[in-house]
Formats: C-alpha cells, sequence, structure tokens
C-alpha cells in the first residue's frame, strides 16, 4: 500500500510540473481583482498550495543540509521545512475556505520553494485596474537646510499637565 501511495506521488510530480517552482496563470488569476477570475484562481492556487506542502520540507532539508554542516544542516533544514510547510498548508487551506468571498484574495505564498516567504509580486495582468488618473511622482523635494541646535533654555521646558 505505501509503495502505492509512494509511486503515485511521484507520478503526480512528474505529470504537473508547472506545480513545483514556476508561477502559473492560476496564481495571476488568484491575485485579480476581477471577482470571476478570482473565484477559479483561489481554487486553483489552494489545491496546488495543499498538494505540494510537503516539498517544502523536502527542498528545505535538502538545501540546508548541503549548505550547513550535516547535523546542524539537517536540524535547521527541517525546522524550515516544517514552518514552510504549515504555512503552504494554511495558506493553500485559506484559500480553498474562503475563494467565494468577495475583494479578498487570501495569503499568497512564494512560488518557489526554496524560500516560501519571497512573495514575488502580481504580475501586470492580474494588477487591480485604476480608474484614475496616474500621478506623476514630484522629483523636486525641497530639503531643509541644517541650522544651528541651540539647547533649550530651562524656562523653555514645556509643561505637561494632566
Amino acid at each position: 500500500m505505501k509503495k502505492r501511495v509512494v509511486i503515485s506521488i511521484m507520478a503526480l510530480a512528474l505529470l504537473v510540473p508547472n506545480a513545483w517552482a514556476v508561477r502559473t496563470p492560476v496564481h495571476d488569476a488568484a491575485e485579480s481583482s476581477r471577482y470571476g477570475r478570482k473565484f477559479g484562481g483561489m481554487i486553483g492556487r489552494g489545491v496546488i498550495n495543499v498538494s505540494t506542502s510537503f516539498v517544502d520540507l523536502l527542498v528545505n532539508l535538502v538545501n540546508e543540509t548541503r549548505t550547513g554542516t550535516p547535523f546542524v544542516g539537517t536540524l535547521v533544514g527541517l525546522g524550515k521545512g516544517i514552518g514552510c510547510t504549515t504555512l503552504r498548508l494554511g495558506s493553500g487551506a485559506v484559500d480553498l475556505i474562503t475563494f467565494w468571498v468577495p475583494g479578498f484574495n487570501g495569503f499568497p505564498v512564494s512560488d518557489s520553494y526554496d524560500n516560501c516567504l519571497a512573495v514575488t509580486s502580481m504580475s501586470p495582468a492580474a494588477a487591480p485596474l485604476s480608474t484614475s488618473p496616474t500621478m506623476e511622482p514630484e522629483w523636486e523635494v525641497s530639503t531643509p537646510q541644517p541650522t544651528a541646535v541651540t539647547p533649550p533654555k530651562s524656562e523653555d521646558k514645556p509643561r505637561y499637565t494632566k
């Protein structure tokens, strides 16, 4: 029974290569401001995050073991992996539970399994549409000139009363 589960997980990993570490159109759709697009995107992102959350544990365990000393690196990788697995699983669960809430786009987790906290910004296609005109930044910034600071006199001290 255990062999079948492992083989099916490995087959799933080979069949769905986009889910491992690539930003897919599902991620962009989940961050959309349009309700119809966000609806399906959050379901897709939630399924991807829940089903691939265990990858964080494996990737962090291997990476930290390679970069650090074997024992300490393994412990650090195990800790990071458990934390990132929990974060990705929680994010996917929130997406699956709240996909129907208008205006709420969930809590995105990084698309990369190397660092689960490095959230990429949304693509221009998923950015909310703005109805207001664009504001040009002010390039001329006036900075105050430094002045000599004199210590306050005893009678200049502010009084604080209740």
